[in-house]
């Protein structure tokens, strides 16, 4: 799944949160990870500020949030909820991407006779 929502360019859903989940923690490996995938810093820090802000004010995560006990800090966001999705790291990778399909994809009205 693409992530349209964080940026001009498109990244795959992986890479945001799994650089955002890095990124929050500031160690080594994050910025050896933004090097490899040639994220640059100035967009981590997008992201990251997407996770803290504007994700805490969507429809989904506004009417999602209460399901998960204890409640989810904005600061270990998204680390923190990719945690609560169970699984192998993949499959809980997996189940997080399809929580988040929601906020990528829209509805299209094609035109009449299409």
């Amino acid at each position: 799944m693409s992530v349209r929502f964080l940026g001009r360019r498109v990244y795959l859903g992986l890479v945001v949160v799994l650089c955002s989940a890095r990124h929050a923690g500031q160690n080594t490996a994050a910025a050896r990870l933004c090097e490899a995938l040639a994220v640059p810093l100035r967009t981590l820090q997008r992201w990251r500020r997407w996770w803290r802000e504007d994700f805490m004010q969507t429809p989904l995560w506004q009417a999602l949030c209460a399901r998960f006990m204890p409640p989810v800090s904005p600061q270990g966001l998204p680390g923190e909820l990719l945690a609560r999705f169970a699984g192998e790291a993949t499959e809980a990778l997996q189940r997080l991407l399809r929580f988040l399909a929601p906020l990528t994809v829209r509805a299209v009205t094609l035109p009449e006779g299409r």
